[in-house]
């Protein structure tokens, strides 16, 4: 076996122990997803009164929020992980590669943890007024301002920033590469701040759709997968947010 033949052996196998990995993350936080998240819908689509959270109902609708992101987006963050682990096997043996991209994934799920707190007092924010979130939402005046706001981001500088990294991992890493365990998290948050900064008003659709919406959220994450991974440039992305607007404008002008 040459020297080139037996590192080539070596790549494919840590790029293979770290995609087996991040496959089964994904498959785990789906399941848990489909099984319901621990949360109890049987009052869905039922009229609420205000309610009360205990922190264990706390705890379970962060988890459910965080769980959720793992699925919706670690799927489209893995070529980005992949390369990382590639580039991290050929600076030699001296390194863990398959150790260092789980370092670089807990750093850009820290950033979904952090976006996830958020959604939880949101939603908690929601319910003690009397408008679950768990279902779609009957309240058309804040569905349809939420599809226009989310269409509008669309079109922002951040979102074309933001994206621009995204779409591209040689890009990311060539800007931002930082040697190192540590430098695996700092690269971690990084990019999660990217697909943060990309991808946040997406998931605020999940407020419109129902937290619990197993369909809104495979589309979503979905349609996150298309917008970061096609070849497409900003095109998806401003076709996306004109189709918002419209949608947006259209049940709100059938509401007033």
């Amino acid at each position: 076996m040459t020297g080139t033949s037996a590192l080539e052996k070596v790549l494919r196998h840590d790029r293979l122990i770290a995609a087996v990995g991040l496959a089964g993350v994904v498959a785990l936080a789906w399941l848990y997803l489909v099984a319901g998240a621990g949360i109890d819908m049987s009052m869905a689509g039922m009229p609420m009164e205000p309610m009360r959270w205990s922190a264990f109902d706390a705890a379970l609708v962060f988890t459910m929020w965080w769980v959720m992101m793992i699925a919706m987006m670690v799927p489209s963050a893995t070529p980005m992980i992949l390369l990382f682990t590639t580039i991290r096997c050929k600076q030699g043996a001296s390194v863990n590669p398959p150790m260092e991209a789980w370092i670089f994934l807990s750093g850009y799920l820290l950033i979904w943890a952090g976006f996830s707190l958020v959604a939880t007092l949101a939603q908690w924010g929601l319910e003690h007024i009397g408008l679950p979130a768990a279902t779609a939402s009957t309240n058309t005046v804040r569905g349809s301002v939420i599809l226009i706001a989310a269409g509008l981001y669309q079109f922002t500088p951040i979102k074309s920033a933001c994206l621009r990294y995204c779409q591209s991992p040689v890009l990311f890493l060539s800007q931002h590469w930082r040697p190192g365990a540590a430098g695996a998290l700092r690269m971690g948050l990084r990019h999660g701040n990217y697909c943060l900064g990309c991808c946040w008003f997406l998931m605020a659709l999940l407020f419109v759709g129902g937290v619990m919406n197993l369909v809104w959220i495979a589309g979503i994450a979905l349609y996150v997968a298309f917008e970061k991974l096609l070849p497409l440039g900003h095109r998806l992305s401003r076709a996306t947010g004109v189709a918002l607007v419209v949608w947006g404008t259209v049940v709100l002008a059938r509401t007033t």
